[in-house]
């Protein structure tokens, strides 16, 4: 039996839930789960705001633990390793774009915490090309929020192949936006964060920007005419993003990672005029993982995390919800 935190309801408190999970599939792994990242995806799937949730529900994806036992078929890992486990637990693997390596895009993924159940809980499955082994560097304690957070805002460079001669700057500095500034700056960009928080610039500057902007003063924003190669979004708020396209350089492009749920207003010619380029991306795949994790040890990156005990998991929650987290909250034994 696997002993986890559910809610029976739609934004329901999470309480004890015991489930059996039945025998361990051949292509799958059993993690014994060491910490658990709380990301704002858990609590939208904790709330049904996508309308696709199942209950019970068991949050959790941003998964850190050791294997425990693996099906007959697995060969790539093993026992008594130390991995992590994000977005998506299993792929068909058969499709072009899984073969192609673009798993995260499959049709047919399967979400952690979609249809099965998540890693609030002392132990959690998943297919076994969903799961990436951690490299030494890599702090295991704060380690999950890369699993997620990390991966979303590490995944359109990789994607759009940006120079190291880059200016890039990131909208919101929060739980995406912090690793997204570290990640930046170690890549070789010229990093801008965009933030309407006072007490955020200083931190800003101290986790990897260069320079910040008032993301709400169209004074300083004007002034930006023409100056960004990328600017990645990771708040879920409607903005000005006509006046953010025309901070763009020629060819530049405008990257949502986060979900503002709003239909974007943005007017045609602002894009034509300089080629520009609006666009979205999810999680990467298993093998962009890895390579993240590896930049990650190699310039010393890490989430910057508040702990609760598992126990404690509707207290972290809350303080999710009242936007007081700094910067990811992680759940540990």
């Amino acid at each position: 039996m696997i002993n986890a935190y559910a809610a029976q309801e739609p934004g329901g408190k999470l309480e004890k839930f015991e489930y059996d999970p039945g025998e361990l599939a051949s292509h799958d792994v059993e993690i014994d789960v060491e910490s658990c990242g709380i990301c704002h995806s858990d609590l939208s799937m904790l709330d049904n705001e996508w309308g696709i949730s199942e209950y019970p529900f068991v949050p959790g994806h941003e998964v850190v633990g050791k294997i425990s036992a693996v099906g007959e078929h697995v060969t790539s890992l093993k026992v008594g390793q130390r991995v992590g486990l994000g977005w998506h637990a299993g792929y068909c693997n058969s499709c072009g774009t899984c073969e192609s390596g673009d798993q995260n895009l499959c049709s047919n993924a399967t979400m952690t915490i979609g249809g099965r159940h998540g890693g609030f809980a002392d132990k959690v499955r998943a297919q076994a090309t969903a799961v990436v082994p951690i490299p030494d560097g890599v702090d295991p304690q704060s380690a999950g929020p890369l699993f997620c957070g990390g991966i979303t805002v590490f995944n359109p460079l990789v994607q759009f192949d940006i120079k190291p001669t880059s200016v890039v700057g990131v909208v919101g500095i929060g739980g995406l936006g912090h690793l997204a500034l570290q990640f930046l700056n170690a890549w070789g960009c010229k990093v801008v964060a965009f933030t309407s928080s006072e007490s955020k610039k200083q931190e800003a500057l101290e986790l990897g920007a260069h320079e910040t902007l008032n993301s709400r003063d169209k004074d300083e924003l004007k002034a930006a005419a023409g100056k960004f190669d990328l600017i990645i979004s990771t708040v879920n708020v409607k903005l000005d993003w006509n006046l953010y396209l025309s901070t763009l350089a020629p060819k530049g492009r405008l990257h949502f990672v986060g979900a503002t749920l709003e239909p974007l207003d943005i007017g045609a010619f602002n894009l034509i005029g300089g080629q520009r380029s609006v666009s979205g991306s999810p999680v990467g795949s298993p093998a962009t993982i890895k390579t993240m994790l590896d930049f990650a040890a190699l310039h010393d990156i890490a989430p910057v995390t508040e702990t609760f005990k598992f126990d404690d998991v509707n207290e972290a929650v809350q303080r999710l919800r009242d936007g007081k987290a700094h910067y990811r909250v992680v759940l540990t034994k």
